[in-house]
């Protein structure tokens, strides 16, 4: 089993003179809500203090801190990139880790945070399945809007999950989504194309289809289809003993359509950096990028696949 200090030692270096006080990235962007319509989302990336789980194919950590988030900061960040951004409808709050965490985000910011998301339907935060005490609860009654977290349920494959050094089960997932759901918060669930420990091509996509199922059977209404790429060292590593393959594009197009099919909830197809696995004709993949973009959005599988 792969533990911290291996992962540590593998990474390349963090991106350097990160500021506490500025969002590393933000964007405006679309997706259908709960009801099908299309909302405005405003997404923020904030820089915060690093997750202190070391997941194996995890590379989020490039943007962040190595001490605690100082307090003030993550109120700086948001406001800095609301002042950027037009009105939205929906307000994503992803910090590389746990928002629930209070090293990560200070507790004490929660009043001002809360006031910076007054206007927005929907909050999304991201958090780990065993981070977050009464805090959760507390910041959910101080925002106007629904709160949503998203969660990294990544692989529910018995010869995966407990190698990917995430340090959770499959009853922590179900237990913890239980739990937000009886408090009233949304889950939204990411989900791994060719996590490592899998080669199979069918086994990967049976697999994939099946952590699915499982998120909507725990109360996930969304989930997110996240295409596993090297990059932080230690999938370099995975990659040459023969434990990771790249993800065939045409297979999260064919996990994403059979998904949609069922009509339980919403998926998306997480198309950040895809064409790094494009092998087909260069052409090619604009149609293909047009299809899932047009996926994402309408929630309908229509146009035959080309």
């Amino acid at each position: 089993m792969p533990n911290n200090r291996e992962i540590v030692a593998a990474r390349p270096e963090k991106v350097s003179g990160l500021d506490p006080f500025r969002p590393y990235h933000f964007l405006h962007e679309q997706e259908p809500g709960p009801d099908g319509k299309l909302r405005r989302v405003n997404t923020i990336f904030l820089t915060n203090r690093e997750c202190p789980f070391k997941c194996v194919f995890c590379d989020l950590w490039k943007h962040t801190l190595d001490s605690p988030t100082p307090v003030g900061a993550i109120p700086a960040q948001i406001r800095y990139a609301l002042e950027r951004l037009p009105q939205a409808d929906v307000l994503k709050l992803y910090n590389n880790g746990n928002f629930f965490d209070l090293k990560a985000i200070p507790r004490k910011d929660y009043p001002e945070i809360a006031q910076l998301c007054e206007g927005y339907e929907r909050v999304i935060t991201e958090n780990h399945p065993k981070i977050g005490g009464p805090q959760v609860e507390e910041f959910r009654d101080m925002i106007s809007g629904e709160l949503e977290i998203a969660i990294g349920i990544e692989s529910i494959h018995p010869e995966v999950l407990p190698r990917l050094n995430k340090q959770i089960t499959m009853q922590d997932l179900a237990q913890t989504a239980a739990r937000f759901r009886e408090a009233g918060i949304a889950l939204r669930g990411f989900i791994l194309l060719n996590p490592p420990y899998l080669t199979n091509p069918d086994e990967i996509r049976r697999s994939c289809l099946d952590t699915i199922h499982f998120a909507f059977d725990s109360g996930f209404e969304t989930v997110s289809i996240i295409p596993v790429r090297t990059g932080n060292g230690y999938m370099e590593r995975l990659q040459d003993a023969g434990d990771y393959v790249p993800p065939d594009l045409r297979m999260l197009e064919d996990v994403m359509t059979e998904a949609l099919s069922w009509k339980r909830g919403r998926v998306f197809a997480d198309l950040w950096d895809v064409e790094l696995f494009w092998k087909e004709k260069e052409e090619g993949f604009k149609d293909w990028q047009a299809r899932m973009e047009e996926l994402n959005l309408t929630q309908h599988v229509g146009a035959q696949k080309g």
